[in-house]
């Protein structure tokens, strides 16, 4: 199965982690406490943002895309609950 290394920039952390894991599941894991409330998509507390790697993530769903455009994210925002790592190396400010 493909990993992905992912690295929590402010956290200065590096996991490898098997591909489709959801980026809110690998920042409880490194303690990178992330606000979250509803794990579903809908709510957008969530917003992380990847700064390389971006080509190494799932694509944006109908959902998260338009939680993502109602919060006036960026194009490197990613919703931390919907967002699945690929493979590669991927690095978010967290």
């Amino acid at each position: 199965m493909p990993k992905a290394n992912v690295t929590f920039e402010k956290l200065g952390i590096t996991i490898s982690v098997p591909a489709g894991t959801r980026l809110i599941e690998i920042s409880e894991k490194v303690g990178a406490s992330i606000t979250y409330g509803c794990r579903e998509g809908e709510c957008g507390s969530c917003i992380m943002k990847i700064s390389s790697g971006m080509e190494h993530m799932s694509e944006r769903s109908v959902l998260e895309d338009k939680v993502l455009q109602e919060n006036m994210a960026g194009r490197s925002d990613r919703l931390a609950c919907q967002a699945q790592v690929l493979g590669g190396d991927i690095t978010v400010k967290a």
